[in-house]
């Protein structure tokens, strides 16, 4: 729901995040700093016109903030009755924020509060759900004032992150994904942290060829001798094709980092060769990927 759509070809520089508590706003604030906005948590009111003006560039065209996101809400002592008159002042100085209103159900706000146990900044003794429901005509004037509605109740943390990314970015604007594949051996442990993990402990081992043990994955006579065998170029071709199909479902989802493990038993040759192997065809495909072998000279 939304008084004015944010048109991507205008985004705003100055935004204040405001609403109802629980309904996302930090969230959302870790959003906007992803986009590169400054953000300042519980401004305030009686230095928002100062910090406006920080966003007004001086005699040499430069701004000593770019964009900035501000959250003033209920935390704020005079929010409710400074607030409006706060927000006249910046628009007759030409300094008007975009205004963000968050919101969500009685029923989605209630769970949250129960589930992180915090108390409510509206609790007066009558319960949780009362809170909820005082703040919200409280904020009833806030909320008209709006230039955009975001009601959270059918969100995820990850849905409202890309939302925002959606709202407030342009494509050029967005981290590109990052792309780490990790080669590693089995037998030295698992490694740790990853998002995918791909075995390969299935292909055929130069390490029980005499003439090749020695070497790397990264030696020419490894690759050889296993782009030679045809389960080899088949599963190469069949992770490289999942991995084409996942990234960009990940890039949607907002995610900044991505790390692939590919395992074999000591990590010296088949995982370090299929690791380059993914890696060249990733960056084909124009990701930003590294390759790091963990345990190649083990």
């Amino acid at each position: 729901m939304a008084k004015h759509s944010t048109a991507n070809t205008q985004l705003p520089g100055f935004v204040i995040i405001t609403g109802l508590s629980g309904s996302g706003m930090s969230s959302a604030t870790n959003a906007f700093e992803d986009l590169g906005y400054f953000c300042v948590d519980n401004l305030p009111l009686t230095i928002l016109s100062t910090f406006a003006r920080l966003l007004v560039p001086n005699e040499e065209d430069v701004a000593a903030i770019e964009k900035a996101a501000l959250v003033i809400n209920i935390r704020e002592r005079h929010f409710l009755s400074e607030f409006p008159g706060e927000l006249k002042k910046l628009n007759k100085k030409k300094l008007a924020p975009y205004v963000v209103f968050f919101e969500a159900s009685d029923n989605v706000l209630q769970r949250r509060f129960s589930e992180t146990r915090r108390p409510h900044p509206a609790d007066a003794g009558k319960g949780l759900l009362a809170a909820i429901r005082a703040e919200k005509k409280a904020l009833k004037e806030i909320e008209s004032l709006a230039d955009l509605i975001i009601d959270t109740s059918e969100h995820t943390v990850h849905t409202l992150r890309r939302l925002i990314l959606e709202k407030f970015s342009r494509s050029s604007d967005l981290s590109p994904l990052k792309v780490q594949i990790l080669s590693f051996g089995h037998k030295y442990g698992n490694a740790r942290d990853l998002d995918l993990l791909l075995d390969v402990r299935h292909l055929p081992n130069p390490y029980f060829v005499k003439s090749l043990k020695d070497f790397t994955g990264e030696h020419p006579k490894i690759v050889k001798f296993l782009e030679q065998h045809e389960e080899v170029r088949e599963t190469i071709s069949r992770f490289g094709d999942l991995l084409s199909y996942l990234l960009p479902f990940y890039q949607k989802e907002g995610k900044s980092y991505l790390t692939i493990g590919v395992g074999c038993t000591g990590g010296k040759h088949r995982s370090v060769m299929v690791a380059n192997m993914l890696r060249d065809g990733l960056k084909k495909a124009n990701f930003d990927v590294s390759v790091v072998h963990r345990d190649v000279q083990k």
